[in-house]
């Protein structure tokens, strides 16, 4: 019996050994979640591959929704047929038929099941004159060819299909425990929160809100951008921090030079508080090495003395060209740019240390209230949860 499906490869995971049936599992179930509102769809886990099992041809929109599935480096619409080579024959030819404007190609067979009678190398040869006698127009090309056509005989079924649509790659979300990304509104932190999903972490973000130095609609650009990073890693939990005393008490007592180092200190510790209460293992930033002068390693060196837990930073050697180019691919770059301040804008120095000082800075922490501070922007934070799909007026708080 024919049947649609899509044929999905994973890359990577094929390597993990004995974990390697809990990435499988984990990946078979973020398959699950992006397919489930899709009628007739059901997913199927074998050894090397996952299957979406269809009553008709994969949608268009069925397909998008895979190529977000991080874990996933092929996405194959395919034809499963029994294995009889008759039938592999005629399901073959129909699928070149469906081909528009190919004029070369080439036949790759795998014979997983090594009962069935064919060889890989005959079954290429075989099919491959099949496939010429029926559509003349075609040519071999075995080196460049425009299609190439896949045929794999497995245990019960063989699966026919065209080449392949690209998958994201990387690990399944969630195969990496949970951290917790620092959110601006900028270009660079939510592809630090992308790039970290693609190694399958599971995302919390956390943002600083400083009203009403920052507006209502800041605070909304970066819901949006976590909203949009949902489509990626499925549910996130958005912490927002009030900010406003401590950005005020910094610029009341502090040297101006040190403030943005301060300031990022703060951010750290809360930072660190908030991750360990709600499970996550490290932090995630979007600094890029030398872009602004908090990003130099004299400043990282100071920022990074107030915590112990580990901080990943995905796009530190990327130069902003590359970090836009991933923005614009992912669709968060529209969102980023547009001109609403956050707060590490509002009380930016005329000249901020580029080189500060550890001991400098502990110095100037020392005339606030450090602990309370920090305290009460944890006790005041504010959870929003988003969920792939959901539109911003159902958005949940908690």
């Amino acid at each position: 019996m024919k049947r649609n499906c899509v044929l999905l490869r994973y890359g990577e995971l094929a390597l993990k050994g004995k974990n390697k049936a809990d990435f499988e599992d984990r990946l078979a179930n973020n398959i699950r979640e992006k397919t489930a509102r899709f009628a007739g769809v059901s997913v199927v886990k074998t050894p090397g591959r996952i299957f979406v099992e269809l009553e008709d041809e994969a949608p268009e929109a069925l397909i998008d929704e895979l190529k977000t599935v991080f874990g996933l480096v092929g996405i194959c619409p395919a034809i499963r047929v029994e294995n009889d080579w008759e039938k592999i024959k005629e399901a073959a030819l129909e699928l070149v038929r469906k081909q528009e404007g190919v004029r070369t190609f080439k036949v790759n067979s795998k014979r997983a099941d090594k009962k069935f009678p064919i060889r890989s190398q005959e079954m290429n040869h075989r099919l491959g004159g099949f496939i010429l006698g029926n559509v003349p127009e075609l040519k071999v090309d075995v080196h460049n060819p425009e299609l190439t056509l896949h045929v794999e005989v497995r245990s019960k079924y063989a699966y026919i299909y065209g080449n392949d649509i690209p998958g994201p790659g990387g690990l399944p979300v969630g195969a990496s425990g949970r951290v917790l990304l620092l959110l601006s509104g900028g270009i660079d932190s939510p592809v630090a929160g992308y790039l970290a999903l693609k190694r399958g972490v599971e995302l919390h973000a956390i943002h600083f809100h400083s009203y009403p130095f920052t507006s209502e609609r800041a605070k909304q650009k970066v819901i949006d951008l976590a909203q949009i990073l949902t489509r990626y890693g499925g549910k996130i939990h958005l912490h927002i921090v009030p900010f406003t005393e401590i950005q005020t008490e910094i610029n009341k007592h502090c040297y101006d030079s040190y403030s943005i180092t301060i300031m990022r200190r703060f951010m750290l510790r809360i930072s660190e508080a908030v991750a360990k209460k709600h499970g996550a293992l490290a932090l995630v930033t979007g600094e890029s090495l030398g872009q602004v002068a908090s990003q130099t390693l004299e400043s990282m060196n100071t920022i990074n003395e107030v915590t112990n837990m580990p901080i990943l930073r995905p796009v530190i050697g990327m130069d902003k060209q590359e970090i836009m180019t991933i923005a614009k691919r992912i669709g968060t770059y529209e969102t980023s740019i547009l001109p609403y301040e956050d707060c590490c804008t509002v009380f930016l120095p005329k000249a901020p240390k580029t080189r500060p000082d550890k001991q400098v800075a502990a110095r100037e922490e020392a005339k606030l209230d450090l602990e309370r501070l920090v305290r009460e922007a944890v006790e005041g934070t504010e959870v929003i949860e988003l969920n792939p799909g959901e539109p911003e007026e159902e958005f949940s708080f908690f």
